[in-house]
């Protein structure tokens, strides 16, 4: 690797940077150790950094905890059952990076990326690092995506992301305007209104969940039945399905179904899609009917699903018989606008995240600033990625999901470093 035009300090030379210490870079950084690939992980904070400090602190995961595991660790609690809360989480991947003793650098806060003669240079504020190959493992949840709608929100109203936001008490008193239907949506909505504070839920496209199908929580139906496996390159609109909003879920300890049929029933306002903003008013779509009744069918459709296949593989110990949900009620015709500063003080948008890759300076980036990839095989040579919606799988952003998508791609990432002739550099050996 030719290191004579490098004037800033090396902090190290390696066959692989892999950025990012969350679950995804961690279960990349096994399967490199476990062939004894050299490399290295950068972290801007600490292990598991997202969920220290960028989640509420009520959080819990979507799946159980007995689907928790990683490659060579699974969870080893006594409530297999139950959800991890955030600070579960953090000790479940910190243990995880203990467990193998991941070669991760704390701290270190990478601020740009780009090709070298023989791999790519990796900026840090600690000092550079050279590698032949580089995996992305940043995760999918770096920026929240606020609508440019969010631009008529009066100067006296606050706003507030789901990645800023922590509890309710944060919030100014009076009314709340929660902007979006998934989990994080109806999870917040839920909680803030517990508060005492009136809320309105603004509803888009959503999938619709059970907590408990039969006797079995939905996700051990949509491991079993073999959904959460299925592969991005047979499904029909690859693109549209890694735009599908989280499924309307909560884990908590009573195994409660949280959907907008529970939200109504405690007294929140359900009202449809945020269309727009003009003169202080927050105007919605009249389509929340119908954007329900999709919801519906589809979980029906799953349900469906789900008893065909119990009966086709005789799997019925411990299922109980089969149900159907009622239909969603979205009562009266609802509002179709609210007044910003009279009827609603904060607005919080639950409206999802994108990925940052700001300092990535590879031509890898589409006109919309996504990476192009071919399912974690991003279109640059020895570069990777991991962590994203339904990269190879369903299940691809799921912790438990990284195990299958990180075994096909370190064994592509290998033969490429096999492939590729590994060039020497006189007294720099090692990291550094």
């Amino acid at each position: 690797m030719n290191v004579s035009r490098i004037k800033r300090p090396l902090a190290g030379i390696v066959d692989v940077v892999v950025i990012g210490a969350g679950h995804s870079g961690l279960a990349m950084s096994h399967a490199l150790s476990s062939r004894s690939i050299e490399h290295v992980v950068l972290e801007r904070g600490e292990v598991a950094n997202s969920w220290r400090a960028e989640r509420w602190d009520s959080l819990r995961l979507l799946t159980p905890n007995w689907m928790s595991r990683l490659p060579g660790y699974r969870y080893r609690g006594d409530d297999p059952d139950g959800y991890m809360t955030v600070g579960e989480v953090v000790e479940f991947i910190g243990g995880y990076a203990r467990h193998f003793a991941a070669p991760v650098v704390t701290q270190t806060t990478v601020t740009r990326v780009e090709p070298a003669s023989d791999g790519y240079r990796v900026e840090t504020n600690r000092g550079d690092w050279l590698c032949r190959a580089l995996v992305l493992a940043t995760g999918a949840f770096n920026v929240p995506v606020v609508p440019k709608v969010a631009e008529g929100v009066p100067g006296g109203v606050a706003q507030v992301t789901a990645q800023d936001y922590r509890n309710p008490a944060q919030l100014e008193e009076g009314g709340v305007l929660v902007v979006g239907a998934s989990a994080t949506g109806l999870q917040l909505a839920q909680e803030i209104h517990g508060s005492g504070r009136p809320v309105t839920l603004a509803v888009g496209e959503h999938v619709r969940m059970p907590r408990s199908y039969r006797g079995r929580d939905v996700q051990w139906w949509m491991l079993e039945t073999g959904v959460l496996d299925q592969r991005i390159q047979d499904v029909d609109d690859p693109v549209r399905a890694r735009r599908v909003p989280s499924p309307q879920l909560v884990g908590t300890p009573e195994r409660a179904t949280l959907d907008l049929n529970a939200l109504k029933a405690q007294g929140i306002d359900l009202v449809g899609r945020l269309a727009g903003i003009r003169d202080g008013h927050a105007q919605f779509s009249g389509s929340l009917r119908n954007v329900c009744a999709l919801a519906d069918l589809k979980m029906n459709r799953l349900l469906k699903l789900f008893d065909e296949w119990a009966e086709r593989t005789g799997t019925d110990t411990g299922i109980g018989p089969a149900e159907r949900y009622p239909d969603t009620d979205v009562g009266a015709p609802p509002s179709l606008g609210v007044k910003l500063g009279r009827d609603v003080r904060t607005v919080v948008w639950a409206t999802g995240y994108r990925p940052d890759y700001s300092w990535l300076d590879v031509p890898v980036l589409d006109r919309r600033g996504s990476l192009r990839h071919d399912r974690g095989i991003v279109d640059a040579p020895g570069l990777y990625v991991l962590g994203l919606p339904y990269l190879r799988r369903r299940k691809s952003s799921f912790i438990h999901g990284a195990e299958d998508d990180v075994a096909e791609l370190s064994a592509h990432l290998v033969a490429y470093l096999d492939r590729a002739a590994r060039p020497r550099v006189a007294g720099m050996t090692g990291r550094g």
